[in-house]
């Protein structure tokens, strides 16, 4: 996947594989965006979690993640 926001418009418009949605979502996860766009993204990322298909990231990359401001 090139990057999120490209993967994003992908997702949004139907042209992801499954193995990409999962890609993506673990991406989104890893970062902690997961839980910052809309409601659904939430729940399809606590889903996949569920599922096992993607994990929750370690608390020390989670606290990396967490500062977007230089983004």
């Amino acid at each position: 996947m090139v990057n999120i926001i490209d993967g994003i418009i992908a997702y949004e418009e139907g042209r992801l594989t499954e193995e990409e949605v999962i890609e993506l979502f673990q991406a989104l996860i890893d970062d902690g965006y997961a839980w910052t766009f809309p409601g659904r993204y939430g729940r399809m990322a606590e889903s996949l979690i569920e599922a096992g298909l993607c994990h929750r990231p370690s608390s020390a990359k989670q606290e990396e993640g967490s500062d977007h401001d230089d983004e």
